[in-house]
């Protein structure tokens, strides 16, 4: 079995030319599937792993749009419908000039195991483009946005394909999009869309729900050795939502949060992040790292090395794919960290995730630990269709439970597995196999 799962990664890597993240994606999946295909010889069958490595539907559109100065300006749009066993598929949109094929596929197809993982009945998608909205006016944006949907708007549904933010994606970004969708198809319908405004159709907690998400999933692994961030020194990277409220909650939980970063440099605050603050420049101005430094007293900005140079008893990696590397893991492991929980997606190389397992450090790896923003979008969705508003604690409450329930059946599918703590194996397993179950069922198709 060993061999036939080696064999489905290098044809990944054929058919795939200099796509390194969905590679390295696709590997580490692969890797860990090999007990339950031996314990499940069926698992095997009709080319279940063939298929799932392989988009259902990829979408690659032009986007044309017009600047303030009357120049036309020209994007690449992506949509990757990757599986829709479980549901339809769901995922957000990635708007920054890194974004290609590859970094929607790698995205997309982490996707489908975290969405099922949820529990939620979603498929797995990803999308976006090369556009940055940073630098650019409302009416830019809005204008952006509008041609955008308007292709996109051919392909998605809230039974098709529900889009939903990530990086570069927020409020004003959806609701331009939404605006676009329901002037385009004429529909009001709330559920094609989630991290929407509260006016019209959003959740509360959907906001703060994957940072929360993060820290619920890092407050469950330090659980199981008696430890919690009461007192815990936190650090963190980004300076996004995901990053703003992970230290959120990592402080109302009475921990201390001491760093942030964003392109341009990091932030070390001795005396803990000032939360407001930071809302302040980012959420409100959105401004640089460096115009919360000037504002507060004893705050420190840095060029050079990492967030993970400081000592902390938590990291929380928040910003972008392989962020931390095996020498900033190495320093993570020398300075006590006892635990790392990720929000973003896939941040750590495989290097560093090798340093984690090997010191036994609590590794919570993406598709699991931050979960809970795509977990909440699902209850948004229910919200829209039974036409519901909940308050802030019940969504909160749900979302907390999802992220136990993640949290322990990753631990007892490691356990099955004799591979007890490992959540790595134990994300990808119950992942795979609740979308395998679904793929077998359907037939080949």
């Amino acid at each position: 079995m060993a061999n036939r799962v080696e064999e489905v990664y290098e044809e990944v890597v054929r058919r795939n030319p200099a796509e390194p993240e969905f590679h390295q994606a696709v590997h580490e999946v692969l890797e860990t599937l090999a007990p339950a295909i031996e314990k499940h010889p069926h698992y095997a069958d009709y080319a279940l792993l063939d298929r799932l490595v392989e988009p259902e539907r990829q979408i690659i559109f032009r986007v044309p749009w017009i600047d303030d100065e009357g120049k036309v300006r020209v994007n690449r749009g992506y949509r990757v419908e990757f599986n829709s066993a479980l549901g339809p598929y769901k995922g957000g949109l990635r708007f920054h000039k890194s974004v290609n094929r590859n970094i929607i596929k790698f995205l997309g197809f982490e996707q489908i195991f975290k969405n099922a993982l949820t529990a939620q009945r979603i498929g797995g998608g990803k999308g976006g483009s090369d556009f940055d909205p940073h630098g650019k006016s409302n009416n830019e944006v809005m204008r952006f946005c509008q041609s955008f949907m308007t292709e996109l708007y051919r392909h998605i549904g809230h039974l098709t394909d529900v889009p939903a933010g990530d990086i570069g994606v927020g409020g004003r970004e959806i609701g331009y999009l939404f605006g676009q969708y329901k002037r385009l198809t004429n529909r009001f319908e709330p559920g094609v869309l989630t991290g929407k405004g509260l006016a019209y159709g959003g959740s509360l907690v959907r906001t703060e729900a994957t940072g929360y998400g993060a820290v619920m999933f890092a407050q469950s692994m330090l659980e199981t050795r008696n430890e919690s961030f009461d007192g815990a020194t936190v650090a963190v990277s980004g300076s996004g939502n995901v990053a703003i409220y992970a230290i959120e909650k990592a402080q109302q939980l009475g921990g201390k949060a001491v760093t942030f970063s964003d392109s341009s440099g990091w932030v070390y605050d001795p005396e803990g992040v000032d939360l407001d603050l930071l809302k302040q420049v980012k959420e409100v101005e959105r401004g640089r790292v460096a115009d919360y430094v000037e504002r507060k007293k004893g705050a420190e900005l840095h060029t050079e090395g990492s967030v993970w140079d400081v000592a902390c008893d938590v990291a929380l990696p928040s910003a972008t794919q392989n962020e931390l590397n095996e020498d900033n893991a190495r320093t993570l492991v020398k300075n006590g960290c006892k635990a790392v929980s990720e929000g973003a997606n896939m941040p750590s190389t495989p290097e560093a995730i090798e340093v984690f397992q090997e010191s036994k450090i609590l590794y919570g790896l993406g598709k699991a630990a931050n979960a809970g923003g795509v977990a909440t979008s699902a209850l948004e969705m229910q919200q829209n269709a039974a036409r519901a508003s909940w308050s802030f604690e019940r969504a909160e409450q749900e979302l907390a439970k999802i992220m136990k329930d993640i949290h322990d059946d990753c631990l007892a599918t490691a356990e099955e597995y004799g591979a007890p703590g490992d959540y790595v194996l134990g994300a990808n397993i119950t992942g795979f196999t609740r979308v395998a179950d679904a793929m077998l069922e359907h037939g080949v198709i």
